[in-house]
């Protein structure tokens, strides 16, 4: 896990979560503060990392599908429209943000019908440009409980 880390912190990640950006301010308080925002820092890197990896196992599973079925000569053709799915970010104060989170994540994805490994990617590095620092962790910490329901079957997705 330590060289995955370390492979992810050190790549040129695009996603908002793996950028440094760091405000320097003097005093005592700071200090305080900056310290606690580096442990934080350190457990968002984890949580990326684990989620990253987590969407590249799905992406390798899908593409080892895709050929078992072209060698079986079940490869069948798709009409493959464009997606165009519209996102519209709004500001709201929250007493459960991991709530709102999960929530938020679950009705995009089904209603928009994101399955792809990329796709969901995308909405990831999505809610992570979208929100705020201090909302990362948590944002991490949603998705990838989403994407382990989903790969374990534990999450039934029903469209309306």
């Amino acid at each position: 896990m330590t060289k995955k880390l370390q492979k992810v912190s050190s790549s040129s990640c695009k996603a908002f979560c793996c950028g440094v950006c760091r405000l320097s301010v003097s005093s005592q308080e700071s200090e305080i503060l900056d310290q606690n925002s580096e442990k934080f820092y350190g457990i968002s890197r984890i949580a990326h990392a684990m989620v990253q990896e987590r969407l590249d196992q799905m992406i390798r599973e899908r593409e080892e599908e895709r050929k078992r079925e072209r060698t079986v000569g079940r490869s069948r053709r798709e009409n493959i429209a464009t997606k165009f799915v519209v996102m519209v970010a709004m500001e709201r104060t929250s007493f459960d943000p991991r709530e709102d989170f999960r929530e938020s994540m679950v009705e995009m994805i089904v209603s928009s019908k994101i399955y792809e490994s990329k796709d969901l990617r995308r909405l990831l590095n999505y809610y992570l440009d979208m929100n705020s620092e201090e909302s990362r962790g948590i944002i991490l910490e949603v998705f990838h409980e989403y994407i382990f329901l989903i790969s374990c079957g534990g999450l039934k997705v029903v469209l309306v």
